[in-house]
């Protein structure tokens, strides 16, 4: 049987863990057949309680999960820069050609607090990472597609539309951006080809959860922890697996949706 994803090329962002989301992501969609183009910027990662992976090894894990005739190309792309977009979509295609699915799922970490700390420059650090250059990127995208079946962009927003996020604010704010303009974004790409929609994964365990390298104390995990009706946190692998189908030709009348994958999280 051919691979649901076969001859197709995927991009996603955020690759720079194995604990992470866009690790899972990657690994789903190269077992469906895919290609891969993954971005990474492990110097990030190197800043937080959870410290970075070693890429190259990383990259490795993901050439042994490519199916037969499939390829990865990869780069270190910073988002912050203005140009960083641009390059992501420019160095993917020209390593691997067309572009068929994006899937931006890098964020920036750390660097917030509640309103009465914010300031212009925390404001602006995680708008350009987490919107703008997911905004751009896609644009990018968008105008390298040929119309051809399979167009498909994700984003990923967070849980401030479910409840608030007080101590959050620049993060909560750069990704409320991006689920209230998701329809409106939809709408234009669906003339071209291309299905746009949003995932919340809600609470996921990337490290920041484990009490040896999270970013908040142990009482707040565990109070956390204790909202989650099936008695765990949510694993890089539950959000992967709705994107994976998303991107597939099985999800293909489903545009514009704001989709929370939380696993009955009660706030």
């Amino acid at each position: 049987m051919k691979l649901p994803l076969a001859g197709r090329v995927a991009v996603i962002t955020g690759v720079s863990r194995r604990k992470g989301i866009g690790f899972a992501i990657a690994g789903r969609l190269a077992a469906m057949g895919a290609s891969l183009f993954v971005q990474h910027y492990a110097p990030h990662d190197a800043e937080q309680p959870w410290g970075a992976d070693d890429v190259e090894g990383l990259l490795g894990e993901l050439r042994s999960k490519l199916t037969e005739g499939a390829r990865l190309g990869h780069a270190e792309i910073e988002f912050s820069q203005d140009d960083a977009a641009d390059q992501l979509v420019d160095t993917a295609s020209a390593q691997l050609g067309h572009l068929d699915i994006l899937v931006c799922n890098h964020a920036r970490s750390g660097g917030d607090g509640r309103l009465a700390e914010m300031t212009a420059a925390r404001l602006d650090a995680h708008w350009q990472v987490n919107t703008r250059s997911t905004l751009l990127a896609t644009r990018r995208f968008a105008n390298q597609h040929d119309g051809r079946p399979g167009g498909r962009v994700i984003w990923m927003t967070s849980g401030q539309m479910q409840g608030p996020m007080s101590g959050e604010i620049a993060y909560a704010t750069s990704k409320a951006a991006l689920a209230g303009i998701t329809l409106s974004v939809a709408n234009d790409l669906i003339d071209r080809g291309i299905i746009l929609n949003t995932v919340n994964p809600g609470p996921v365990n990337t490290g920041y959860l484990d009490e040896d390298t999270a970013d908040r104390p142990a009482e707040v995990l565990q109070s956390v922890l204790a909202h989650f009706p099936g008695g765990r946190f949510g694993e890089p692998d539950d959000p992967a697996r709705l994107i994976a189908w998303l991107v597939s030709d099985d999800a293909r009348w489903i545009v514009g949706q704001v989709i929370n994958t939380e696993g009955g999280f009660r706030r």
